[in-house]
């Protein structure tokens, strides 16, 4: 049982709710920050006492910020701990709220949950977190919930459209002119889901390199050099040649439409 599982354990000051391990996902990316000068953004207050379990855990050099759409939850503020009061799926005001904080360290989606909120608020904060910083979203699960907008493989979803991150996270080696790298490919180390929570974790990011290392045990043969020497060699090889560039030409018609590839071994 972590810290923040013991202080979750132990509360009797504002209301909290969490799923029961969300604490272990906590600890596995927020442990790093503890006692650091930091910036945490969490979007939904609600009754204040996560922000209280934030403060708790990264201790007093740590700077908090809240949004909550209810303006009653401007009243929790304390010592390090601001609020803003607005919708998450107010592009004007998160801008604004940019303009008033500094660069984010840990960003913690726990808001209103709908489709819309979710994107919304990924798209106009992400920037904004540090180019080693956290972004967490939580509670997924409404991207499966008929009452958020959700169901399974519904167009619109937060799930489906954090699927594309997968695809962002590797276009370094994408063949296609279609699929390039972007600035989420560039400052993105890791992408990391669990039961009802995404977390991207950022850093900067150059194409990979291919390293070596020991000593050959052996030279690789060539398949067409397996072929035995006799008057129909040339065109067994050939054949074969011409063969591979077909099954490559259907593969990349395929690959285009987005059908399976047509294996031939």
């Amino acid at each position: 049982m972590n810290d923040l599982e013991n202080y979750f354990n132990s509360n009797n000051d504002r209301l909290i709710n969490k799923l029961s391990h969300y604490f272990e996902v906590y600890e596995r990316h927020f442990s790093r920050y503890r006692g650091k000068e930091i910036t945490i953004l969490e979007i939904g207050v609600s009754q204040g006492g996560s922000l209280q379990m934030w403060k708790n855990y990264f201790g007093s050099k740590a700077k908090i910020y809240g949004i909550d759409i209810d303006s009653k939850c401007k009243a929790l503020e304390e010592e390090n701990i601001e609020i803003f009061i607005g919708s998450q799926a107010d592009r004007s005001f998160l801008r604004e709220v940019k303009r008033q904080i500094p660069k984010i360290d840990i960003l913690i989606d726990d808001g209103g949950h709908s489709m819309k909120q979710q994107i919304i608020s990924y798209e106009e904060l992400f920037d904004h977190v540090k180019e080693d910083g956290v972004y967490l979203c939580e509670d997924l699960h409404t991207s499966y919930w008929l009452s958020h907008g959700g169901g399974y493989r519904r167009r619109g979803t937060f799930i489906e459209y954090s699927k594309v991150f997968i695809d962002y996270l590797n276009a370094f080696h994408s063949e296609q002119y279609s699929f390039k790298v972007n600035k989420f490919t560039e400052s993105v180390f890791s992408i990391h889901y669990y039961d009802s929570i995404v977390v991207v974790e950022k850093r900067v990011r150059t194409k990979p390199i291919s390293l070596h290392s020991g000593n050959i045990s052996f030279e690789k043969q060539n398949k067409l050099e397996t072929i035995p020497q006799s008057k129909y060699k040339i065109f067994i090889v050939n054949s074969i040649v011409l063969g591979r560039l077909v099954i490559k030409l259907i593969n990349q018609v395929l690959r285009y439409f987005r059908l399976r590839s047509f294996i031939w071994g």
